[in-house]
């Protein structure tokens, strides 16, 4: 293999938007309306700054939208493996373009009641806990088994940038345009989506639907609970997540230990997002790993111990920010490789409940980790809470490592031989 042909496998593979017409629809939407989503969830914040100017309100906002996640994203999964999954993501994007009008329409009354936002914002959530699923769960359908860790990657690097463009342009047209037309580009956006979803083809549930109910949801319970490496994939990203996420201290880092000011919180925030989109870029690696569950173990070390190395840098804030990309790229690896680990071995007529879980605890993880954070920070300060919370991350993928040695010993067989039970299959 010569040098260039290694370098080109370093990048990320393409192969499903050159070769699955569904997916490279589904995705081409998602670019856009991607980005105009970033749009609104930067200028709903700042309305609602603008309307009241109490941090409280901002908090109670973020409240709104966590708990329809938190209460219905588990009953979401039994409808999600209930129903056409492209119908459904149809129906949800439909809903949360008309919660984006819904905002426009608010931002042009002079005082639009806080109340009336917050209640647009539950529905925009609660709609998005059935929208995220669904696509996740679909994807596995619209690729083969060989190209999935590419198609998931390719998602990742969606996301990411779309985290990158989206609030730089919210910035700008919220600065220069004013609100009702940053709110108005993410309601055009959903166009592109829209236009895409009808375009692929129909995603029935193969072998019978399930009867969306309590029985379904214990059902996607059992199976997530007896199947150890997925329930090990949801424990090391909890681990990580809780331990080892500083996001709520960097106000503090910046003002009062690094003394970056603003400039350097607006940084500090950044690091890690341009980490990930590295990170997704250069991920050509993964499609052809086996070793699955130990490549997961490895990137979650490697989180922890940048971390860990970003609290003890506080003399050069430079390196700091280094180690802060390094924990973004790491992070968004693990990321593709245990969403990769979950959906091979969940069979089509599961996947909507088990990525539901998966997506409570990638929700729930973050949040908890900034209370974590802040509640350490309170008793040893900022720099201390961040190093502590990088060792018991380490210390915490030890504990799993040994909990569930079904994760380090997991292994994805060669693609073109998964078993068509696990229900991988790609489009006809």
């Amino acid at each position: 293999m010569t040098l260039s042909s290694r370098a080109r496998g370093l990048f990320l593979d393409i192969a499903p938007l050159r070769r699955d017409r569904d997916y490279r629809l589904l995705w081409s939407g998602q670019v856009v309306s991607g980005i105009g989503n970033q749009v609104t969830r930067l200028a709903l914040p700042f309305q609602v700054w603008v309307l009241t100017h109490s941090t409280l309100a901002i908090a109670a906002l973020t409240a709104v939208q966590l708990v329809p996640i938190l209460v219905f994203v588990i009953g979401a999964g039994s409808v999600v493996d209930s129903v056409d999954r492209r119908r459904l993501l149809f129906i949800t994007q439909l809903g949360l373009a008309a919660c984006s009008l819904a905002f426009l329409g608010l931002s042009l009354a002079p005082a639009p009641p806080l109340l009336a936002i917050f209640a647009i914002a539950f529905v925009a959530a609660t709609l998005g806990t059935f929208d995220q699923p669904a696509r996740a769960s679909s994807i596995p359908r619209l690729v083969p088994a060989e190209r999935l860790p590419a198609a998931i990657a390719l998602n990742q690097l969606n996301y990411q940038a779309a985290s990158v463009i989206g609030p730089a342009v919210g910035g700008v047209l919220i600065a220069v345009a004013g609100l009702p037309v940053a709110y108005g580009v993410d309601v055009l956006s959903f166009g592109a989506s829209l236009l895409a979803i009808w375009r692929i083809a129909p995603l029935p549930p193969l072998g019978g639907a399930v009867r969306p109910g309590l029985a379904a949801i214990r059902e996607g319970f059992r199976f997530a609970l007896d199947r150890r490496v997925i329930l090990a994939t949801f424990v090391i990203d909890l681990d990580a997540m809780i331990f080892g996420m500083p996001t709520s201290l960097f106000p503090v880092l910046a003002l009062e230990v690094f003394r970056v000011g603003p400039a350097g919180l607006g940084l500090l925030a950044a690091a890690p997002a341009i980490g990930a989109f590295l990170g997704a870029l250069l991920s050509g690696w993964v499609s052809v790993v086996r070793r699955v569950g130990r490549a997961v173990v490895v990137a979650v070390v490697i989180w922890g111990l940048a971390i860990t190395a970003f609290g003890l840098s506080t003399f050069f804030f430079p390196l700091a920010l280094v180690f802060l990309a390094v924990a973004g790229a790491a992070d968004v690896l693990s990321a593709v490789l245990r969403s990769t680990v979950v959906q091979l071995a969940t069979p089509d007529a599961l996947r909507g409940r088990v990525t539901s879980l998966h997506i409570l605890a990638v929700t729930s993880g973050p949040r908890i980790g900034d209370i974590e954070a802040a509640a350490v920070a309170a008793v040893v300060g900022a720099q201390a809470s961040v190093v502590s919370g990088g060792i018991l991350c380490l210390l915490g993928v030890a504990a799993v490592v040994r909990l569930f040695p079904e994760l380090g010993a997991h292994v994805v067989e060669d693609p073109g031989t998964v078993d068509r039970a696990a229900g991988t299959e790609g489009p006809a």
